[in-house]
């Protein structure tokens, strides 16, 4: 009697792939790959952050673009909100409470040259701190730093600046107080007020995606933030002994940069109180940077 056995033999075999040259490669491959693999986020996100600039320009002009599009007067705004602005911190604190600038600073002068950091501060935390929520169809759908939100919204408040800072010179040509020599050191300054309003826009931002509350509290805290700040007075009015406690307002020590930058040595600051302002300043954007992305990974499940 004879066995019988039925082998079958089940083999694929691919057909062979070719590899696309140079020349046949599309012109739309992007140049780097998004690989979701775990710890991949934690051990290159600030490579990540590198290679994602491109989005943070785009988002930044778009934040631009937006504030004043379908406005009747346009970027005049840059320039009507800060004058008039002056003009009533100028008429409340210069004409009714007859408060006097150091030497003979006009007051206007005065004012202005504390406006620029001020509103360079109180913008960029305003639109920080909402930012992440104003993006919930980005951060539920897109992979990229979280980061370069918040930072693209401080980019964006960069060119009503330098508008703002460019009005300031025929002002003080009006009333014959040019900028001194000290001006040169207004970069520094500048930076300061940014990496402080960095530090409290990603504490605040965070925030705000677990309690809306928070966006709600900014506005009011701004607008407390504007009487605490020697915007519309001069630092000079508060007692000596008090000065250093004074300081410890971050927005003190910058505000009095600014004015000895523009205005001179008749408007001297504080200095320990504006190496104190750098130090909190540096506090509020490690430990802000730090909770932003102890966090992060919960914002699409929050927002």
């Amino acid at each position: 009697m004879q066995k019988r056995y039925c082998v079958s033999t089940i083999s694929a075999i691919p057909e062979p792939k070719q590899e696309a040259t140079a020349a046949e490669a599309p012109a739309s491959t992007p140049p780097f790959d998004v690989v979701v693999e775990a710890g991949r986020v934690e051990g290159r996100y600030w490579r990540d952050l590198f290679r994602y600039r491109e989005l943070l320009l785009i988002l930044a002009w778009r934040d631009v673009a937006v504030r004043y599009k379908q406005t009747v007067f346009g970027v005049a705004w840059v320039v009507g909100r800060p004058l008039l602005t002056v003009a009533v911190l100028t008429i409340v604190f210069g004409k009714l409470a007859n408060l006097a600038a150091p030497g003979k600073t006009p007051y206007a002068v005065l004012v202005l040259a504390a406006l620029l950091p001020w509103q360079l501060f109180s913008n960029s935390l305003t639109v920080s701190s909402i930012s992440l929520v104003g993006n919930t169809s980005l951060i539920s759908k897109v992979y990229f730093p979280r980061l370069i939100i918040p930072l693209s919204s401080l980019l964006a408040q960069l060119p009503d600046f330098f508008i703002t800072a460019l009005m300031l010179v025929p002002i003080m040509a009006y009333y014959g107080a040019m900028p001194v020599w000290q001006a040169v050191f207004l970069p520094p300054f500048i930076l300061l007020a940014l990496v402080c309003a960095a530090g409290c826009g990603l504490w605040l931002g965070a925030l705000n995606v677990r309690f809306r509350d928070v966006g709600h509290a900014v506005p009011f805290l701004v607008q407390i933030g504007l009487y605490i700040s020697p915007v519309g007075y001069s630092a000079t009015l508060v007692p000596e002994r008090w000065r250093l406690l004074y300081a410890l307002n971050p927005l003190v020590g910058m505000i009095d940069g600014f004015r000895w930058c523009l205005i001179g040595p008749s408007a001297d600051p504080y200095w320990p109180g504006v190496v104190l302002s750098a130090v909190i300043s540096g506090l509020l954007l490690i430990s802000g940077v730090w909770y932003f992305r102890r966090t992060e990974r919960t914002f699409a499940d929050l927002i």
